[in-house]
């Protein structure tokens, strides 16, 4: 922290270039009114690259891409807030060879994304949307959308984290059987929450409806195209997915290839590899089919979870810069694996 300390005396100034809250834009005024605070929303890459290398603190959503090329500009910046929780549209390797700290929200939308999922759900089993728009359209075709009920259906999680957990909870609710894969939570934590830990291809193969909620990570062992041809031939004939995590979980080709092939019943998606989807031909495809239900990445679209995002993040901008360490950095091992081997000495 020494390194924010010794830039007192340099003006602070924060860019917003997403849209917040504005209880989260009053707390940074409130508690840093020495700041300029500058909302420039929807800039181009090059406009931020232009502009970042005045700016103290940078805070976004899911819309600006925070490259490497632009941390590479960012010769002031301590720190880079994303309101909400998945941190993919941030390069966090180079933030972290800048000794720039990654902070999000992991906590503020979580009820928002865990009720949107069961809404989902719940529309997926009942055609609500198709249905909705027949009955608008004049007609009355109640015997074209048999539904069925969710209870005693098999929910399949993949990645019981916070989200993951809250709809495991919602969905023994209404007397669903949860199974979850994620190897990063022990058997036991699951039965805490009375979900049975299976591995992926049992879960694939046993749930009659299977929502994800991992994160999106690149490489060899990344979750990107997590879902994939392999994977959707295992899902049980006549299942429905659903992904309001992370658009690039899906391969969504694969994705478009088994609806054709009719091994999915239907498919409720929130997020996707490119968003907008524009002229994505396979997306488009995909939202031509009247068993796809999709939402405009809505997870996090509710007035309660964008105000805790916001004042989340604006708390941790605020404890960076006076000096403090922030209670969510996404990339603080790497940070201080740095700062060691820069002292000369390994990072325990």
């Amino acid at each position: 922290m020494a390194a924010i300390q010794n830039e007192t005396t340099k003006p602070i100034r924060i860019l917003i270039t997403d849209r917040i809250a504005q209880e989260g834009i009053n707390l940074l005024s409130t508690r840093l009114p020495e700041a300029q605070i500058d909302e420039r929303l929807g800039l181009k890459p090059e406009q931020l690259k232009a502009v970042i290398g005045n700016y103290t603190a940078l805070i976004v959503r899911s819309e600006t891409q925070v490259t490497s090329d632009i941390l590479a500009a960012a010769t002031r910046l301590k720190i880079v807030g994303r309101a909400g929780v998945g941190v993919d549209n941030i390069d966090t390797q180079a933030a972290t060879r800048q000794g720039i700290m990654v902070v999000n929200s992991p906590t503020g939308n979580t009820i928002a994304a865990a009720e949107h999922t069961i809404a989902m759900l719940m529309a997926l089993a009942r055609h609500i949307p198709a249905a909705n728009s027949s009955t608008k359209a004049g007609k009355w075709e109640k015997g074209r959308f048999l539904g069925v009920e969710v209870r005693c259906k098999v929910l399949g999680i993949i990645g019981l984290g916070k989200v993951g957990t809250e709809v495991a909870r919602r969905a023994q609710a209404v007397e669903m059987q949860v199974m979850a894969f994620d190897p990063f939570v022990s058997r036991e934590q699951a039965r805490k929450v009375g979900v049975t830990m299976l591995c992926m291809e049992e879960v694939l193969k046993q749930a009659d409806f299977v929502t994800l909620h991992a994160s999106l990570t690149c490489g060899p062992n990344g979750t990107r195209g997590f879902i994939g041809a392999c994977e959707l031939q295992l899902i049980k004939p006549g299942a429905r997915l659903i992904n309001c995590a992370r658009g690039g979980l899906i391969d969504e080709e694969a994705l478009l290839n088994a609806l054709n092939e009719n091994r999915l019943a239907g498919v409720a998606l929130d997020v996707f590899s490119q968003e907008p989807i524009r002229d994505n031909a396979v997306l488009k495809q995909l939202l031509a089919d009247e068993r796809v239900i999709v939402t405009p990445h809505l997870g996090a679209s509710t007035e309660e979870a964008q105000i805790g995002v916001a004042t989340d993040v604006a708390e941790q901008i605020v404890s960076v810069l006076r000096g403090d360490f922030p209670r969510a950095v996404v990339n603080a091992p790497l940070l201080l694996q740095r700062q060691g081997q820069m002292n000369g000495r390994c990072c325990r």
